[in-house]
């Protein structure tokens, strides 16, 4: 999963912007610029904690997935950016793919999960948008959607519509009402059976919203540490759990 903060954007056509217009998530101006670095640490640390604990821990150290939370909604927020900024559409869908690939088996033996991982989960999501965009009938970006959201709920896939809508909220919504929405989806989520900590992610999305006041960090996170992380880290938890679970 990657994003990239490049001046050349891809040409927007949102459900709540018209031609010449363009909905830029949660953050106006450089939506990234300054914190990029900062959300991919929280990011990463968050996800290890979590899957820390979902993998080793299932039963014990609740905690580790109250913390967890936060990560899912900087990747979701990261998949849009990427797709919104990158220069090549093509070779951005691709590598998802090839990451999604490879990350399959390594979550399947971290978790014991007989579904697609999350990187297949935003390969898809990346693929209704590409789809939504290629139109500017607001009824017909609609449709797209609803097949996209149906499509989850026949394969079983990490996230999953969860992951369909947040993409959504992401692409489509700025600021505040991004939160609103975010709070009802997690809302919904718990009346069908989801945690209720799930509500912990919103913190955040609201950080998202104050992000960038954020100074920058005097590091960057090395490309191959980014792009290699979600398939690595399933790696050595499953080896882990091997040996000693």
């Amino acid at each position: 999963m990657t994003w990239s903060i490049l001046s050349k954007q891809r040409k927007k056509v949102s459900l709540l912007s018209n031609e010449n217009s363009s909905v830029q998530p949660m953050v106006k101006a450089n939506p990234m610029g300054m914190q990029r670095e900062l959300l991919q640490i929280v990011a990463m640390l968050s996800m290890l904690i979590d899957h820390i604990g979902a993998a080793l821990y299932p039963d014990q150290f609740l905690f580790l997935r109250f913390i967890g939370r936060l990560a899912f909604p900087l990747y979701a927020f990261g998949i849009v950016q990427g797709f919104l900024h990158t220069r090549n559409i093509q070779k951005y869908v691709l590598r998802l793919g090839i990451l999604a690939l490879v990350s399959q088996f390594p979550f399947m033996w971290a978790f014991d999960y007989m579904e697609l991982n999350v990187i297949a989960t935003f390969f898809i999501c990346i693929l209704t948008l590409i789809a939504m965009d290629r139109t500017r009938i607001i009824l017909l970006q609609i449709f797209i959607a609803c097949i996209a959201f149906l499509l989850f709920s026949w394969i079983p896939t990490d996230y999953g519509t969860y992951a369909l809508m947040m993409i959504l909220i992401f692409r489509y919504t700025t600021s505040y009402f991004a939160l609103l929405l975010h709070f009802f989806l997690n809302l919904y989520y718990y009346w069908t059976g989801g945690v209720i900590y799930q509500f912990i992610s919103m913190v955040s999305t609201l950080g998202l919203i104050w992000g960038a006041k954020a100074r920058p960090i005097p590091f960057t996170i090395p490309r191959w540490l980014w792009l290699s992380f979600y398939p690595g880290h399933l790696l050595i938890l499953a080896i882990i759990k091997w040996l000693f679970y």
